[in-house]
């Protein structure tokens, strides 16, 4: 799948849950919870061991889900992401050396940003999407608008504070092309188990950015 077409799914999509797994037990329930959400995309995040075993699982075996790796923080991180399977590699922060190792190897990256000279760092890189991180504690909404002015060609996925209430007003944004959250995949609910909620708020969220 070229770069262009997983963004074009994401946009279509709009969402992306960001999901931290810490019982290798709920990988495959929990991708068949958001399928049947109607959102089969998935920002794994390496904060716990887990994060590549389930990437992989993830891939090998619901090839209809769309899978980036999350919370990449070294070249090593992206090396073992991209063979472990994601498709897309997400940031934090803008770290040169990650975003370096994934242009020069083709990969598609979405790297944090949550300031003009940030956003002008991807810029240098070639790249026009990227993920605005924290979102809410560096200025959210009014943040993005102000960064629309000088650029104005530039897409972001604001991830962080992202929730049910304020989802639809940063896709209103034209400069925002899909969002990051946990809300229909929190902690709580993965170790509860409860895979029904998590469709539950899934098909919620689609209908309610739709």
């Amino acid at each position: 799948m070229t770069h262009k077409e997983i963004l074009e799914k994401i946009a279509l999509w709009k969402i992306v849950p960001v999901i931290r797994i810490d019982d290798p037990d709920t990988v495959l329930p929990l991708a068949d919870a958001l399928i049947a959400g109607g959102l089969p995309v998935a920002e794994i995040t390496l904060r716990s061991s887990l994060g590549l075993a389930a990437i992989k699982k993830t891939v090998a075996e619901r090839p209809e889900m769309l899978v980036g790796a999350g919370t990449v923080l070294s070249p090593d991180d992206a090396a073992r992401a991209i063979e472990a399977g994601a498709a897309f590699i997400v940031t934090p922060g803008f770290n040169p050396r990650v975003v370096d190792y994934c242009v020069k190897n083709n990969v598609l990256i979405v790297p944090g940003v949550n300031s003009p000279s940030t956003v002008e760092e991807g810029l240098e890189f070639g790249l026009t999407v990227l993920k605005f991180f924290p979102a809410e504690p560096s200025g959210g909404i009014p943040m993005l608008k102000a960064l629309k002015g000088p650029y104005g060609h530039v897409s972001f996925m604001p991830t962080g504070g992202i929730n049910a209430k304020n989802a639809a007003a940063y896709l209103a944004l034209d400069n925002v092309t899909a969002i990051g959250g946990s809300w229909m995949v929190t902690p709580e609910l993965l170790s509860a188990r409860d895979f029904s909620a998590i469709t539950r708020l899934s098909r919620e969220a689609v209908s309610a950015v739709a």
